[in-house]
């Protein structure tokens, strides 16, 4: 058994978003083979994503009747490098975002993270609406942060998550007045100082708009997607287009879109009401070529859920519950995708190289 053989068993190993198999890929990074061990580093980027969980229990199906055991670890490059990047440990920073206020945005930020963190991925969740921090009330995170003898600070924990918003630092009931430079610098200490430790994802909920924040962390942070929160109604459709282009200007990618308070079922009569309109988040996502993630009813329990701190997607009973549950599962499944198709358009494998070749020879021949 040498490294051949295992790349020829791996071809049966399929991607199935960008539809061929992880040889042809390029997406084996390495392979190394001793009496007692399969070593295989995999350029798979969103830990805990289904379809990557998924293809790495296909690789070691593919190898499971081998006498050896079987290593796999997973590495992206994340083009950045180590000494440029404020958050080096921290694989994947998806920032939700949406062009006005009052399209529940916090609520759909709390619920990826805590829907990531439930999958098993170590989650961190930063506040950044320096303004209208609401995290910590969705989950009922009461307590300060702590410091260090070094002054760095030690995030709150719930619900397995790390949290950190300008609201533990600030009076209950503080308004914060700042200007532009002072958000700018408040920001990068809490990115900077904070003891983030090691993390899957980082889940930023910005504030609405366009303003100083987003440019901020689009300048100082290596935003690996972002999600995009609407309502059916235009007006909130107008403001999500904004925030859609700003993500372009920075060629930061947009993993998709969720479209909040959808239909309302009156639970009284079973009634179907669309409220804010229908369809707006489906149709602007076909309009910008934006993959759908997701959308949520209009539901009491959501905010029932927010106002006691107990994120909804953690209710295994509730079928809102569920629609959270498939926005997260799709939110790490786009950023997978992402760092997948990065990874293998930057490289030329051999077979690659062979298809090329032959498709320049058939072109030829046509001439």
């Amino acid at each position: 058994m040498n490294e051949q053989d295992v790349r020829e068993r791996l071809r049966a190993v399929e991607d199935p978003d960008l539809g061929d198999d992880i040889v042809t890929l390029g997406l084996v990074n390495s392979v190394e083979i001793d009496d007692e061990e399969i070593r295989i580093d995999l350029a798979l980027g969103a830990p805990y994503s289904p379809t990557e969980t998924g293809m790495a229990n296909a690789v070691r199906e593919a190898l499971g009747d081998l006498d050896r055991r079987i290593d796999l670890s997973a590495s992206v490059d994340r083009g950045v490098s180590e000494e440029e990047d404020p958050l080096p440990n921290v694989r994947n920073v998806i920032a939700v975002a949406s062009g006005k206020g009052g399209v529940g945005k916090s609520t759909i930020a709390v619920n990826i993270a805590a829907g990531l963190s439930r999958l098993g991925a170590r989650v961190g969740l930063f506040d950044a609406d320096v303004y209208g921090p609401n995290v910590p009330r969705m989950l009922d995170a009461d307590e300060s942060p702590q410091a260090t003898e070094e002054d760095e600070i030690i995030p709150v924990e719930k619900y397995g998550m790390k949290l950190m918003s300008m609201d533990f630092l600030v009076g209950k009931d503080d308004p914060v007045i700042f200007r532009g430079p002072m958000v700018d610098n408040v920001l990068t200490q809490l990115w900077s100082d904070v003891l983030w430790g090691t993390l899957d994802y980082m889940i930023v909920d910005l504030p609405p708009g366009t303003g100083d924040t987003q440019l901020t962390m689009l300048q100082r942070v290596p935003v690996s997607g972002a999600v995009i929160v609407t309502t059916p109604q235009e007006v909130a459709l107008d403001d999500a287009r904004k925030g859609l282009r700003m993500f372009g200007r920075h060629e930061t990618p947009v993993l998709g879109i969720v479209e909040n308070m959808s239909t309302f079922v009156c639970p009284d009569c079973g009634g179907s009401h669309d409220i804010f309109g229908s369809g707006g988040g489906h149709d602007f996502a076909d309009e910008t070529d934006m993959p759908f993630l997701g959308e949520v009813p209009l539901d009491p329990s959501v905010r029932e859920g927010g106002d006691s701190g107990e994120p909804l997607v953690l209710d295994d009973e509730s079928a809102t519950g569920d629609a959270f549950r498939e926005i997260a599962a799709n939110t790490a499944n786009m950023q997978g995708i992402i760092h997948r198709k990065r990874q293998s358009d930057s490289r030329t494998t051999p077979d690659q190289a062979a298809k090329a070749d032959q498709t320049d020879e058939e072109s030829q021949a046509e001439q």
